[in-house]
């Protein structure tokens, strides 16, 4: 239409059209649209249509509620006579609805930008068919431990030369000898040594620790049945005097990877929603602070640098965990809990990118590892945009950018945790589960998380052994037991989670004592780890990472 085409078309519709209402007509402009959009945004009709009712207009959601009469008596004073006193008012009215608007699409672009500053790459997450288990696969399955640990220790110097325990027939009475094999058997004799049996592909061969070697014997004592390790020693009467035991470990060279940029990562486990005993308000502190909403101006600013929320498992309580359960429910039924963890995890900014694996309480498998939530029973995480799910355990990336490689997130909920804290001395000495930090370093020694047999329950895949610690991670991350704990290892840095429930009479059986409401940061250009209690008002931040641990 041309402008007499419209000015006829908004006549028609009982509204004038001003002399300046074509100086911001754009090309394309549609009189019917705008005249739709207008009966949309007013509740009644403007006298006359000018430039500025057409910005107000075309611009944005806001409604546009005047007083007619009064905006054009006004309109008509500051045109005929500069009195635009009124006039500026209503038009600062309109303007700070079209700012309003202009600051929402401003915070959308920056959380858009917030989004791609937050990289998450899965590494590992398990993928497996399941299958009718054969006796078979027990024996491919610990065939592909003893292989991949193999390989690692195979590039230690001093198991470079090791050979085959079939090859030892060969060695002459006296000669120093090497292997790489698997504990099957581990007994103290009478004098007290300690004799320990190992295994590879081609025989057995049993291998002898003195408690005359006090610093190698105290070693052995912490040797565990199904765990793969090297030795040396020398051969004599069938047997090997053992002089060095050499485990998978993780290189003394491993780096301390940096951000360039200062980004925060947060950790949380076991928050067991639908439990009568859940720290709610407490839990609500820790969402609102997520988003700049809670704490005082250096926590905001902290919270305001966080990209990454680590979910280490027991998302849930979940139905007929343990004998007695359903008097500890607040929330009885499953696909209820998810409900409700959902309507935790929509709360979280959209900036900030949510990891979560499952554990023993989670709807899913008790086996490891164990899948991704069940998208039936946990639809509403499959509705969370930023939320990752994994498995447990699952390897991540996150942060990388050009030129640096990111930080590997080791997450594993710590299933297998209670039977090392119980059962290899020296952890059992220093405290037991109270030690995490330890059981974490213990098994980063192994390579493995749960190197015996019976510590966890497991899937034996035929294939490999997905427990194995094949990639050293830069962080490593675990729940279950309640307990904050951080520490380093050669460069690790270890975060057992903490909680978000009181002690429940089976936390209680089992030995756990909580540390509820305990938040682990850690500082992505430092790797500094504080500590945020939300169980105290004030937020203190209690203290830095462990040390001793290196």
């Amino acid at each position: 239409m041309n402008k007499q085409e419209i000015i006829n078309y908004f006549m028609e519709k009982g509204v004038l059209i001003g002399p300046d209402f074509f100086d911001k007509l754009q090309n394309g402009f549609n009189e019917s649209d705008f005249f739709n959009l207008l009966n949309e945004k007013t509740n009644d009709k403007p006298l006359v249509l000018n430039k500025d009712l057409l910005s107000s207009v075309s611009t944005g959601n806001q409604e546009l509620d005047f007083n007619w009469v009064e905006f054009d008596s006004a309109r008509v004073s500051y045109e005929k006579e500069g009195q635009n006193l009124v006039y500026d008012k209503f038009l600062e009215v309109s303007n700070k609805n079209i700012e309003s608007l202009q600051i929402q699409e401003n915070k959308q672009e920056e959380i858009k930008e917030n989004l791609d500053d937050s990289r998450v790459k899965v590494l590992l997450s398990y993928e497996y068919k399941n299958k009718k288990k054969e006796v078979a696969d027990f024996v491919n399955y610990f065939k592909n431990r003893y292989n991949s640990l193999k390989e690692i220790l195979s590039n230690r110097q001093e198991l470079q030369d090791s050979i085959s325990i079939g090859r030892l027939v060969r060695k002459q009475e006296g000669e120093m000898v090497s292997l790489i094999g698997m504990i099957i058997d581990k007994n103290l004799t009478k004098n007290e040594n300690i004799k320990i049996t190992l295994e590879d592909p081609t025989g057995t061969f049993n291998i002898l620790i003195t408690k005359n070697k006090q610093e190698l014997y105290n070693l052995a004592k912490d040797l565990v049945l199904d765990e793969v390790i090297g030795i040396s020693g020398v051969i004599a009467n069938k047997i090997i005097f053992c002089n060095a035991v050499y485990f998978p470990e993780v290189s003394i060279g491993h780096e301390l990877k940096k951000s360039p940029d200062e980004i925060y990562a947060v950790f949380i486990s076991d928050i067991h929603f639908g439990i009568k005993n859940f720290l709610t308000d407490d839990f609500m502190k820790f969402i609102m602070w997520l988003r700049c909403e809670y704490g005082n101006e250096q926590q905001r600013d902290i919270a305001s640098k966080i990209k990454y929320l680590f979910v280490t498992g027991d998302v849930v309580e979940g139905v007929g965990i343990y004998p007695g359960q359903e008097e500890d429910l607040e929330i009885k039924d499953i696909y209820a809990q998810y409900e409700e963890a959902t309507r935790y995890f929509k709360m979280v900014p959209e900036n900030i990118k949510i990891i979560m694996c499952g554990g023993n309480h989670d709807a899913m498998r008790m086996s490891e590892p164990q899948p991704v939530f069940d998208k039936e029973i946990s639809k509403g995480f499959y509705e969370i945009p930023n939320l990752i799910m994994v498995t447990n355990p699952a390897l991540v990336n996150i942060h990388a950018c050009p030129g640096f490689p990111g930080f590997d997130v080791l997450m594993y909920h710590g299933g297998s945790f209670p039977y090392y804290g119980e059962n290899v001395p020296s952890i059992r000495e220093k405290g037991g589960l109270a030690r995490c930090d330890l059981i974490m370093k213990f098994l980063l020694q192994r390579r493995h998380l749960a190197p015996s047999h019976s510590s966890t329950l497991y899937v034996p895949d035929e294939t490999c052994d997905p427990l194995v610690i094949e990639k050293v991670p830069d962080i490593f991350v675990s729940g279950h037991i309640h307990q904050i704990s951080v520490g380093s290892y050669r460069n690790i840095s270890t975060i057992n989670s903490s909680c978000w429930v009181v002690q429940s009479e089976d936390n209680a059986k089992r030995g756990i004592v909580p540390h509820p409401g305990k938040i682990p940061i850690i500082n992505l250009k430092t790797r500094e780890i504080k500590i945020m209690n939300f169980l105290d008002d004030s937020v203190k931040i209690l203290f830095n990472e462990r040390e001793g641990n290196k």
